[in-house]
């Protein structure tokens, strides 16, 4: 068994349990030199992110964003593409809900938009994310260098809208005009509550749920038809694909289009669940972070999910531990949450060899073991 040859469940379970538990570690070797517990540390992070009063509704808030950016990467890392323009994707999405419900809220019913708002969000991250796709496929351009220009243009863009003919003319910050009350994304606590089940406020929005519909669109796309086949067989052998008669200008242009519209599709949690208007910078790094999701993750849609829910817990847990340690400060939180991202993502397959020589020990031993007791 070689570091290439881990079991499946080691690879997408224990590698990744085993890069947090280390990052947890260092963190909390960090804690400890500034006089605090750290295990009190943790079960604040945990109260924090799952006990408390709204607490779980907000760590499935961030999980959800987490969601989009981290399927995006996934889909296109299956076809050997690095996505980093998830950010900028993201922003432009955004744009696509505002323009949708800005113009059209007036004149169709308020589901009708919805409806578009989340479509319009998923085609502009597209067409963002094919045009790199199209540029390494036909021009040869990296699609790494071009996705991450890209997120300066879209933010170049968003900040000449929202300072010029989308402002709202009755405010000093640059931001559109709130949305229509009816042509919104309901909240979870509202929903229940219609049920007769009161829960507490939170942000968590019907995004939640697309997300979910999203994992589940990935996994069928990617394993269980030929454009996934496709897909995955151009990641591994480009040539390969081409021998195969697979048309790589095209798997490769549809590929980023479908991450780009995975990422655009973030915009319809911020911007038409809870900020319910469009505004500056709503993206807050969910794009880069979606990268770790992903890699954390392997690329796998329950993989995605679970990663999402861990930074998402870290995302709220972390604000908790601000508020109840005075000696760790906002910086240290977020030191944290880069150990984690540095461990699960950059450090991703650090541990691979020697938990396969672990395991190989092990399997050696019992296979001895076996034989002496057969004897």
């Amino acid at each position: 068994m070689g570091h290439q040859d881990l079991p499946r469940w080691a690879e997408i379970g224990l590698i990744p349990i085993l890069n947090v538990l280390l990052a947890l570690g260092v963190a909390g070797i960090i804690i400890a030199a500034l006089g605090e517990n750290p295990f009190d540390a943790l079960l604040v992070m945990f109260k924090g992110a799952f006990v408390y009063e709204g607490a779980l509704g907000y760590t499935l808030y961030y999980t959800t964003n987490f969601i989009f950016t981290g399927l995006a990467v996934a889909v296109a890392f299956h076809a050997m593409l690095f996505n980093i323009g998830g950010e900028g994707q993201a922003y432009l999405g955004g744009l696509g809900v505002a323009l949708i419900c800005l113009s059209l809220e007036a004149y169709l019913p308020a589901l009708m938009v919805v409806v578009l708002a989340v479509v319009g969000s998923a085609i502009i991250g597209a067409i963002w994310g094919a045009i790199p796709g199209w540029l390494q496929a036909k021009r040869g351009s990296h699609v790494v260098i071009t996705t991450i220009m890209f997120n300066f243009l879209a933010a170049s863009i968003m900040v000449s809208l929202l300072s010029g003919i989308l402002k709202n003319p009755g405010r000093m910050s640059p931001e559109t005009r709130a949305f229509s009350e009816s042509t919104v994304l309901p909240f979870i606590h509202d929903i229940f509550a219609g049920l007769g089940i009161e829960l507490a406020r939170s942000p968590l929005n019907l995004a939640f749920v697309i997300a979910l519909l999203c994992c589940v669109f990935v996994w069928i796309l990617i394993w269980r038809t030929r454009l996934g086949y496709a897909i995955r067989v151009t990641g591994h052998s480009a040539t390969a694909a081409e021998y195969a008669g697979i048309n790589i200008t095209k798997i490769i242009t549809i590929t980023m289009a479908i991450s780009g519209g995975l990422a655009g599709m973030m915009a319809i949690n911020e911007i038409l669940g809870v900020q319910h208007r469009l505004i500056l910078n709503f993206t807050s790094g969910y794009g880069f972070t979606g990268i770790a999701v992903a890699l954390m993750g392997r690329n796998h849609p329950v993989g995605v999910i679970m990663a999402s829910l861990l930074f998402g817990a870290l995302f709220q847990g972390g604000a908790e531990l601000d508020f109840e340690f005075e000696s760790i400060t906002r910086d240290m939180v977020l030191l944290i949450q880069g150990l984690v991202i540095l461990f699960s993502g950059g450090l991703a397959y650090m541990l691979n060899r020697p938990v396969s020589a672990l395991l190989r020990l092990l399997l050696n031993d019992h296979k001895r073991y076996k034989t002496v007791t057969h004897e």
